[in-house]
Parts: C-alpha cells; structure tokens; sequence
C-alpha cells in the first residue's frame, strides 16, 4: 500500500473525531515555516492534543523539525497523525526528502527516551551538538545541545502511517 497522502491523513483524523490542522509561511519565498496542530472539538471549543513546529529550508534535507508535543487524554493516534502529515507535507509540497530533528539533552533519562522514539520513526544519529565553538552557531539555532538525528521523510511516513493502521 502506498504512503497516505496529506489529504487521506486529514480525512483520518476527521474519522477519528480529530482535525488536522496545518499553518504553513513563506516569508520572502526563502524558507517554509510550519506549525502542524492535532485539536479535538469539546463543545464549541477546540482542545489542542498536540503540534510541531519546524521550517523548511528549499533542498533535499532542508526540514527541521523542533517542538513535538503532545498533549491530554486519548492522545494515541495523535503523535502518529502528526509524524505522517509533517512528512506528507513535506513530500507534497517542498523538495525536502529528509528531516533533521535535536534530541535535545536537558536531562540524561529524557536525552535517552527521545533517541529511542526518534529512533522508531526513522531518525539516524547525525552528530553530537556540545559545548565546542564549532557548535555555538547550531546550538543557537537547535536551542541546546544534544543529538542531530536525520530521517528519510518517505520512511517517516510510511512507519507513521503504520502506526496509524494505514499501511
């Protein structure tokens, strides 16, 4: 089965009483910014369950991604929603085919959980972000030290889609 459109992975989050909802930029048609919310109706308010936040540089491993939360009870589907989209997203309307994301290093145990997370949707190690002058200009941009992963946006999708039940 081929990997869920942008459009199909709306309709699922509609499906699963949930809307996706994307805020893209293009400030000078330089880069992309986006901020990618998963919200759930609760009466005549919307509940925000969980976004991401990121920009995207126009080259093949220009995504970054910064600031995945989520959020509030009966969240399962809304972690996976979010992966597939971003990707889809990008696939559909960038030249970005990679994704570069920090596992940040605030506390050793939560450097470690999101490594294995990062890990199970498709993140490689790229390089260590430290104290070094060499890293000063990255650690401004990443806010912190800790670990550059990469990923292919073509298998981000596909595992966030199987997450989902949809491939």
């Amino acid at each position: 089965m081929p990997a869920p459109s942008l459009e199909q992975l709306e309709q699922e989050a509609r499906r699963r009483g949930l809307l996706l909802r994307l805020q893209v930029g293009r400030p000078a048609g330089l880069a992309w910014s986006l901020r990618l919310g998963v919200a759930r109706r609760d009466g005549e308010r919307l509940v925000l369950l969980g976004e991401i936040k990121g920009w995207a540089l126009p080259r093949p491993a220009g995504l970054r991604l910064d600031t995945m939360r989520v959020q509030g009870e009966n969240t399962a589907a809304v972690g996976p929603l979010i992966w597939a989209a971003t990707f889809a997203w990008a696939l559909e309307a960038t030249p970005c085919r990679q994704a570069t994301i920090l596992a940040i290093r605030d506390s050793e145990a939560q450097h470690r959980r999101l490594v294995r997370y990062f890990r199970q949707l498709g993140f490689s190690p790229l390089r260590e972000l430290d104290a070094g002058v060499a890293d000063l200009a990255p650690r401004l941009i990443w806010g912190g030290a800790g670990l550059l992963m990469r990923a292919d946006c073509v298998d981000g999708l596909r595992r966030s889609g199987r997450r989902l039940g949809l491939g």
